[in-house]
């Protein structure tokens, strides 16, 4: 691992109380990262739930907002823009934008853990325009033109259930 990078951070107020972001283990690549507000997501439902602080990420990085695994799979809870992405230059409050992919109602309360955050170095890109580009062995095949299988998803006669 690389050595820490110093990020500031600034609680707001109605995020006092509430633990910063944080790492849940040694190894851990994201920090989890708690909801300021109580909310109730119904089936389909979207909405950018605060968490209570403004960062001021050094130039040259990004945060990555992405989904915590146990809320997507136990309960259909995702980050539809994953990653989400939060500029350096950026300096109000950091919300994560929720979906609930489930039937069902989902309860987040105030302090629930609901994404994490990867602090990441960001390349600029500088464009060469030229009139054609170098051959290779894929072209331009797009969408789903490597690696598909030709085997059926599911057993003949078998459904499966969706996740719940």
């Amino acid at each position: 691992m690389s050595d820490p990078v110093p990020v500031r951070i600034r609680r707001l107020p109605h995020g006092h109380g509430l633990d910063l972001p944080a790492y849940a283990t040694a190894g851990a690549a994201g920090m989890d990262v708690v909801a300021a507000e109580n909310v109730i997501l119904r089936p389909g439902m979207r909405h950018a739930v605060a968490t209570g602080f403004a960062m001021a990420i050094p130039a040259g990085f990004e945060i990555q907002v992405r989904p915590r695994s146990g809320l997507a799979l136990k309960h259909g809870i995702m980050v539809p823009n994953t990653p989400g992405t939060v500029d350096s230059d950026y300096r109000g409050e950091v919300k994560v934008i929720l979906v609930n992919l489930s039937e069902d109602n989902f309860a987040i309360q105030r302090g629930d853990r609901i994404a994490q955050l990867v602090l990441a170095p960001v390349t600029l890109a500088l464009w060469d325009e030229v009139e054609e580009l170098d051959d290779t062995a894929r072209g331009e095949g797009g969408f789903g033109s490597t690696g598909v299988s030709e085997q059926p998803l599911a057993a003949p006669g078998r459904d499966y259930a969706p996740l719940r």
